[in-house]
C-alpha cells in the first residue's frame, strides 16, 4: 500500500495546543471493529466501556527533558534531541542543522529564554538514519538527571510553544516511573487520573504497566511512498516480571480481555510475545501495517493521529482502512481534538477483527 492511501484532511485548528482542564475531561470516540459502528462518549466513561476483568496495559515511561537548545561556535542557533544514553555522558541524538553540527564540532547548551550558558556539547560521530553521537559536559553529572536540569521537555513540533509549567505536569502520566528515556509521551496515558484507575480496578481490571522508551520509531514521519519502504527506528522496551506473570497465561488461553493503553504498549506486547512468553526486555522496529494479525491485545485506547503517519496506519490495520477513514472523518466533523493533547478513540474488538 501507498502512504497516500492514509491521507485525510485535518484542519490545523483541530491539533490541540494545550490539554483539557481535567485529565479525564477529553472526549472519546468508541469504535467497534467487529460491527463497524461508533458512539460518542467521554474518557470518564471508560470504566463502563471496558469489559470487566480486563487487563489494562499502560506505558509508564518517563519523558525526559531531552531537547537541548544550542549556540554554535559561529553564533548560530541549533538543537539536539537526545534519544538514548550510551553511557559516560554520551548520547545518541538528532541534531540540527545537521550540516553545521558535524563530527568534531562543539556547541554551547543555552537556556532558550535567557541565553544563559548551561553546558557544552561535542559532536563525536555519525550514526545511521542521520543521527549523531554527542557528548554532554555538565556541571554535576552526565546522566539523565543532569539532562533534566538543563534541557526542556521535547513537545511535538506541531505544538507551537516552549514547554512551560503546565506541560511539566500534563505531558507526564500520573503513573510515570522514575526511569526511562522517552522523548515523546505515551499520550493515551495522559488522560488517566488516580481516580479513573481506581474505578477500573473496582471493576476487576488489572493495571499492568510495560515500558517502551519512546523515540523516533513512534513519531518520525513517513517519507517513503510505499509502506514497505519505511524503516522504523529501533525502540527499547522492558516488561516487569509482575506484568509478564499476569499476562502470559492470559495471552496463551485468551481468558481475559487485554486493553492496551496507547500504541506504544501495543507495539511492546506484539514485539515481546513469542506465542508462549513475553521477553522481559528487548528492542522493536515493529511497523504494524494492513495484513498484520494481532496476537496480544483485544482492545486499544489511543489518541487521534496525523495523516499519513505510522500511527494512523496502525489504526487502519485494526479497523480496516475504510472504517478508519470513516471514523476519522466523523471525528473531524465533530471537531474532536487531535494528537498529543487531544481527544481519544477506544477501538473495541481489534483482536477479533484482525484474526478473522
Amino acid at each position: 500500500m501507498r502512504r497516500a492511501d492514509f491521507h485525510f484532511d485535518l484542519p490545523p485548528d483541530l491539533i490541540a495546543q494545550h490539554p483539557t482542564p481535567d485529565r479525564d475531561g477529553a472526549r472519546l470516540l468508541v469504535v467497534d471493529a467487529r460491527t463497524g459502528t461508533w458512539s460518542h462518549r467521554a474518557i470518564r466513561d471508560l470504566p463502563e466501556l471496558v469489559p470487566a476483568g480486563s487487563l489494562c496495559v499502560p506505558n509508564d515511561v518517563r519523558v525526559r527533558h531531552a531537547r537541548l537548545f544550542l549556540r554554535r561556535a559561529g553564533g548560530g542557533a541549533g538543537e539536539a534531541l537526545l534519544l538514548r544514553s550510551l553511557g559516560g555522558g554520551t548520547f545518541e541524538a538528532l541534531v540540527r542543522p545537521g550540516a553545521r553540527l558535524r563530527p568534531g564540532t562543539s556547541a554551547t547548551v543555552v537556556d532558550p529564554l535567557s541565553s544563559a550558558e548551561l553546558a557544552r556539547i561535542d559532536v563525536q560521530g555519525i550514526l545511521p538514519e542521520g543521527l549523531r553521537t554527542v557528548r554532554v559536559h555538565g556541571d554535576h553529572g552526565l546522566d539523565w538527571d543532569e539532562i533534566d536540569r538543563i534541557g526542556r521537555l521535547p513537545l511535538p513540533p506541531y505544538i507551537g510553544h516552549l514547554a512551560d509549567g503546565e506541560d511539566e505536569t500534563r505531558y507526564q502520566t500520573v503513573f510515570v516511573a522514575r526511569d526511562g528515556e522517552a522523548v515523546a509521551a505515551p499520550t493515551a496515558g495522559l488522560h488517566f487520573t488516580q481516580e479513573l484507575i481506581a474505578a477500573l480496578q473496582e471493576r476487576g481490571c488489572g493495571w499492568n504497566p510495560v515500558r517502551l522508551h519512546v523515540g523516533l520509531g513512534t513519531f518520525r514521519p513517513m517519507t517513503a511512498e510505499r509502506l514497505e519502504d519505511h524503516a522504523m527506528h529501533e525502540e527499547r522496551f522492558e516488561i516487569p516480571d509482575a506484568t509478564a506473570a499476569l499476562l502470559e497465561p492470559v495471552l496463551r488461553d485468551r481468558s481475559r480481555p487485554v486493553l492496551c493503553i496507547g500504541t506504544t504498549s501495543l507495539r511492546t506486547l506484539e514485539g515481546a510475545w513469542d506465542g508462549q512468553r513475553l521477553a522481559r526486555e528487548g528492542a522493536t522496529r515493529l511497523f504494524i501495517t494492513p495484513g498484520y494479525a494481532l496476537r496480544t491485545a483485544d482492545h486499544l485506547l489511543t489518541n487521534f493521529h496525523l495523516p499519513e503517519s505510522t500511527l494512523f496506519v496502525l489504526v487502519a490495520t485494526l479497523l480496516g482502512l475504510d472504517l478508519a477513514q470513516a471514523a476519522y472523518a466523523e471525528a473531524v466533523r465533530e471537531r474532536y481534538r487531535f494528537f498529543s493533547y487531544g481527544d481519544a478513540m477506544l477501538i473495541l474488538n481489534a483482536y477479533k477483527y484482525s484474526t478473522n
